[in-house]
């Protein structure tokens, strides 16, 4: 079934491709002529232009060979959450490692390349199957970019599973958090601060101010809240005249994120008025939280197929974000398969051979238990 050589191969070669967020274009041209030359149905869509990247979403369809059976998709996403410029790969007791200064690559080359085994493993076998996507995206871990751009709602797709999450193999992500981002800018007045310092208002008074006594870290089991980035000033003899902080809020209870997001903008703004500067508060909500019911269908087929591979399946909350919070956003019911991805976005990130191939072998019978 799985042919475990050709899988690491795919996996590692595209992990040697060096593909961060924008500058997927030589990833993506590999696969391209991957999926072609294996018969698949391939194009691209203009996400590259959309987003000021240099790459699109690739868009796979192995046809149907069962007429009625659901039409789904397998996704995962070419960019990296960092630049791999001298990127050395090594294997220690059946585990992949970065032996460089970079991460690995396993966040999400150990998603698409088991999704891509999946599909060739399928076409080769015959058995029966609804029409199969592999939906692949660019620009996924600077906001999603890629899957907001790819119009999922005109394939008529019944629902799918995204690649990208940690292990347990044979788990899956069905609930997952709302997450907002905060730029706040607090405004000061410069004075020089040897000669007139009373003259000033300093923002990094009404930073600190702002801060004391404000709701941070994990606030209860599903809502949490961080100041990611604080930055300001022009000169130690220069009264603060700005200071900027980016924050971020994620919950699965929107009445409590919108809670929590208040209250973080009051403080700032108490605070300016204090010292008499100004906050400037921008309010942005990166993606919504979904909820996938246990008896949906691209739930009940995940269990039996995890099931059938003797993998132990259980559904998972999390708070962090995929491409899978926008295919739902956008209509299509889609849930996150667990991989064996660890310590990702991390220069300890690892995988091992053995996850590579159950994730695969789980992702083929997805497919196959989808049509049955």
């Amino acid at each position: 079934m799985i042919d475990e050589a050709r899988l690491v191969g795919l996996f590692l070669d595209l992990c040697r491709i060096e593909s961060p967020a924008l500058a997927e274009s030589e990833c993506v041209a590999y696969v391209r002529r991957l999926l072609e030359g294996v018969g698949l149905e391939v194009w691209e869509d203009d996400a590259g232009a959309r987003i000021g990247g240099d790459a699109n979403n690739l868009i796979a369809k192995l046809p149907g060979n069962k007429p009625g059976a659901p039409s789904v998709f397998l996704s995962a996403h070419f960019d990296t959450v960092e630049p791999t410029v001298g990127l050395e790969i090594e294997e220690r007791d059946g585990v992949f490692y970065s032996k460089s200064d970079t991460i690995l690559g396993a966040d999400d080359y150990a998603g698409m390349a088991p999704a891509i085994e999946a599909v060739r493993v399928l076409k080769e076998s015959g058995e029966p199957h609804g029409d199969v996507y592999l939906l692949l995206s660019v620009a996924e871990e600077i906001g999603l970019k890629g899957a907001e751009s790819l119009k999922i709602e005109d394939l008529n797709l019944d629902f799918g599973y995204v690649l990208d999450t940690g292990p347990p193999v044979g788990s899956f992500v069905t609930r997952t958090a709302t997450h907002d981002k905060l730029d706040v800018t607090l405004v000061g007045k410069p004075a020089h601060a040897g000669k007139h310092p009373e003259l000033g208002i300093n923002a990094i008074q009404m930073a600190a101010r702002a801060i004391e006594g404000m709701k941070l870290g994990r606030l209860d089991d599903e809502l949490v809240a961080n100041l990611g980035i604080i930055s300001g000033g022009t000169a130690v003899n220069v009264v603060c005249p700005s200071v900027t902080i980016r924050a971020e809020v994620r919950g699965t209870d929107v009445a409590a994120l919108d809670a929590q997001v208040d209250h973080m903008i009051q403080r700032f703004e108490r605070a300016a008025r204090e010292f008499g500067g100004e906050a400037r508060v921008e309010h942005e909500r990166h993606y919504v939280s979904y909820h996938i019911p246990d008896e949906a269908p691209v739930v009940r087929v995940a269990m039996r197929a995890s099931e059938r591979l003797g993998l132990n399946p259980f559904l998972r909350t999390t708070l962090g974000g995929s491409d899978a919070n926008v295919y739902n956003a956008k209509g299509v019911p889609t849930i996150v398969v667990a991989t064996g991805m660890s310590e990702i976005h991390t220069h300890d990130e690892f995988v091992s051979r053995k996850d590579l191939v159950d994730t695969a072998r789980l992702a083929y019978e997805l497919l196959v238990e989808a049509a049955r």
